[in-house]
């Protein structure tokens, strides 16, 4: 079920006033249904897989409470080698085994293997990684074990971030499963407001710029370097427009009801390298894999040389976790490498804005910083989108060609226009949630200011939002 489907419209309003009028004894029951009804909307057969990695993890974390010493490490280690091993057969099997057979032909052995016949269940490694989280924080003890079999699998299948997140830590996230959450009016309200502003940036901003993203990287040999240059600049705002929009809608929905789910953007294209921007987009699971790959490995508490590998490999594993292509790889290790490249040369840098002076001026320097950076991100996003390496090489290497298609379909000119100017609105809200006082900037206007503008947004989202059935949103597939 989509967020921006004419189901969903139905759905939420439904279960949120049957979740108020139940006693709280019986809602945790009320969302599991619900969240099993969400998720089966898409495959239904495929919740069989959710709840065998609901299953494993939840009884390993018995067997960890319960046992001492090296065993419950083996219990740990089983219990996410069995949790990794379903996603690996959905996810990654077919991509291991055509570059298996790819490599036995090179050297002319015969490979037996053949791929499987398999479709990638809805948000897989996001409820895989959720539910690892706990058996892990459990093991460490960090949370108590839940022994309620329904609360923990609710914890797992919560329906507003179930398919693309925030990913969820135990810690905060079950205990509120617990909690008594009336109807407060300033809270339904804010949440309803953060749904209206996801669904903005989806319908008005996303899905307006993906034809055209979609008609030059689907062909991108076809196309000059300014239409390339520009399906590639549109994609970073449709990315984030997409998926932040998701967040705000998720993160809404379940402050309707009461509960609080963690901030998974804050402003990511206004940082200003590359480190920051990955402190401030998908928080969630860039602080996932901080906490449990990261630094296991080491992190930063070791030589410079093995700090160096720790990033690297995060942001390789990072890249896996996204797409099993090696575009989402190479877009991981070129994050990695920017990272550890802004390491490598920060006192350099420093050296150089001192002797031109632009150290003195520190808007402008840190305004050509955020420039650089969303240059980077969005030459790396390249590999994320385009279909292939091959194609993703070829628009780097013609973003400043003139042979090829010179402009789009008129079609595309229209979404073009619509999705450019609604995503300045965006960025314009971004820049204006940095200044002090953002948080109740808007409610400090009069009563009719504030009116215009929700009328505004709401007009907006039904006269210019694109509408379409098989507009899923982009993290779905991950």
């Amino acid at each position: 079920m989509l967020f921006n489907s004419f189901e969903f419209l139905v759905f939420f309003p439904v279960v949120t006033f049957a979740y108020f009028l139940l006693p709280p004894s019986y809602r945790w029951l009320l969302l599991l249904i619900a969240s099993c009804i969400f998720y089966m909307a898409f495959i239904p057969v495929y919740i069989l897989i959710l709840a065998l990695t609901i299953l494993i993890d939840y009884s390993a974390a018995l067997w960890i409470d319960k046992l001492e010493g090296p065993p419950r490490t083996s219990v740990l280690q089983v219990s996410i080698l069995s949790t990794c091993l379903v996603l690996f057969v959905f996810k990654y099997f077919n991509f291991f085994a055509d570059n298996l057979a790819a490599l036995a032909r090179l050297i002319h052995w015969n490979y037996p293997i053949g791929l499987l016949a398999l479709i990638l269940p809805i948000g897989l490694s996001f409820h895989t990684f959720q539910s690892l989280s706990y058996v892990i924080e459990v093991y460490r003890g960090h949370q108590a074990v839940e022994r309620n079999f329904g609360i923990y699998a609710l914890y797992v299948m919560f329906y507003p971030q179930l398919v693309a997140g925030p990913i969820e830590r135990p810690q905060n996230l079950l205990h509120q499963f617990y909690e008594t959450h009336t109807f407060d009016y300033a809270r339904v309200t804010e949440g309803l407001k953060l749904m209206t502003w996801g669904m903005f940036k989806k319908v008005v901003v996303a899905d307006r710029l993906a034809p055209l993203v979609n008609q030059v990287y689907s062909n991108p040999t076809h196309y000059n370097g300014l239409s390339l240059s520009l399906a590639t600049l549109c994609f970073a705002f449709q990315i984030y427009a997409d998926f932040s929009g998701y967040s705000d809608i998720a993160i809404g929905a379940a402050q309707v009801m009461g509960f609080r789910l963690m901030i998974n953007f804050r402003q990511p294209y206004l940082s200003a390298s590359v480190s920051e921007f990955w402190h401030r987009w998908h928080i969630s699971l860039s602080t996932w894999f901080r906490d449990y790959l990261y630094i296991p490995l080491g992190g930063g508490r070791v030589g410079i040389w093995r700090w160096y590998r720790n990033i690297l490999i995060t942001f390789l594993v990072s890249g896996l976790w996204h797409g099993a292509n090696w575009t989402y790889v190479i877009w991981g290790a070129l994050n990695g490498l920017y990272v550890v490249a802004g390491s490598a040369t920060g006192r350099l840098r420093e050296r150089v804005t001192q002797a031109i002076g632009l150290a003195q001026h520190v808007h402008l320097h840190r305004l050509l910083r955020i420039g650089v950076t969303f240059a980077l991100i969005t030459v790396a996003w390249v590999f994320f989108r385009a279909a292939s390496v091959t194609d993703a090489l070829y628009v780097l290497g013609h973003l400043f060609s003139r042979h090829g298609d010179s402009m789009f379909a008129y079609q595309s000119r229209r979404e073009l226009a619509i999705g450019g100017l609604a995503g300045a609105v965006v960025a314009v809200v971004d820049w204006l949630q940095t200044r002090p006082g953002a948080e109740d900037l808007l409610a400090r206007r009069p009563a009719v200011v504030r009116w215009a503008v929700y009328y505004a947004l709401g007009y907006g989202i039904l006269l210019l939002g694109a509408f379409n059935s098989s507009a899923q949103f982009i993290y779905f597939q991950f």
